[in-house]
């Protein structure tokens, strides 16, 4: 089908312009990447989204849901923190750390208290900031959980963040929300500014509820 330009929005051009950093992005990752199907010309990957690429060429318009969600993958794959790898960096883990990164307004307490300070600031400030129509418009029948990560560095900015197998829309509001949370004084090991590896677990549906968690080791 003959795609018709008159008919393309403003969003609609996104979306299409969207779609090809995707197809971008991800023809360089495989490029970098050795594997043993090196014969195969595209991978599953690249077919479902030049058959995506295709699909919204044919029929000229998408809805509301649909753009929202294509605008939502394009969020995450055009920056960094939302595909993180976890190296073998000197981040500590959150728990395993002497004294907790410093949120505004966690000053002046003890090692304890600066802590529980820091799980409280964060976990407001998500369950504050989280957009509750990203969720809402699921129609889920229970809640879902969600695992999501991210580092504070020695200048204690976030950086690294990755949510774990959630839907398109609500990884990209979460991702969203994190990049927003203001820099913080880092935490301290030995006397010395360290980052650390930080977990949270969100669970969403018609409320938003955030807990901050320890993980055993590094996600992949």
């Amino acid at each position: 089908m003959k795609y018709n330009f008159k008919r393309n929005t403003k969003f609609e051009f996104q979306i299409l312009m969207g779609l090809s950093v995707i197809f971008v992005i991800m023809l360089l990752a495989s490029c970098k990447e050795e594997s043993n199907s090196a014969k195969n010309t595209e991978s599953d990957l690249m077919l479902k989204i030049n058959a995506v690429q295709e699909q919204v060429m044919a029929q000229g318009n998408v809805t509301a849901k649909e753009e929202q969600a294509l605008l939502s993958l394009c969020s995450i794959v055009s920056q960094d923190d939302g595909m993180a790898i976890y190296t073998s960096d000197d981040s500590i883990i959150l728990k395993d750390v002497e004294i907790a990164p410093v949120y505004d307004g966690c000053e002046a307490l003890s090692v304890e208290e600066t802590r529980e300070c820091f799980h409280d600031k964060i976990s407001k400030f998500i369950e504050q900031e989280f957009n509750l129509s990203v969720s809402k418009d699921l129609n889920l029948s229970e809640p879902k959980q969600v695992d999501a990560f991210f580092i504070i560095n020695k200048n204690g900015d976030l950086i690294g963040m990755k949510v774990r197998e959630a839907e398109v829309t609500v990884q990209a509001e979460i991702l969203r929300v994190l990049r927003k949370i203001p820099v913080m004084k880092s935490a301290t090991n030995n006397g010395e500014n360290v980052s650390v590896l930080c977990s949270i677990q969100i669970k969403y549906g018609d409320n938003i509820e955030v807990d901050v968690v320890y993980i055993p080791e590094r996600p992949v």
